[in-house]
């Protein structure tokens, strides 16, 4: 049998497992965060609107 070659019984016979333990992820429950998280913006809009444009041109000359 060649590269890239394949025998279509193998194909037919082929068995998948699909039980999937609940063991088997991660737990995203367990490190869940109670509390608050607070921002303080010293920049205006405009100050934040100027360096958005300034990193589009940027990323736009990088590529």
């Amino acid at each position: 049998m060649g590269f890239g070659s394949y025998d279509e019984s193998e194909q037919e016979n082929q068995e998948y497992d699909t039980d999937f333990d609940d063991d088997d992820g991660l737990d995203t429950e367990g490190e869940t965060h109670q509390g608050d998280v607070e921002y303080e913006f010293t920049a205006s809009n405009d100050e934040l609107l100027d360096r958005l444009e300034e990193m589009k041109e940027d990323k736009s000359t990088n590529t």
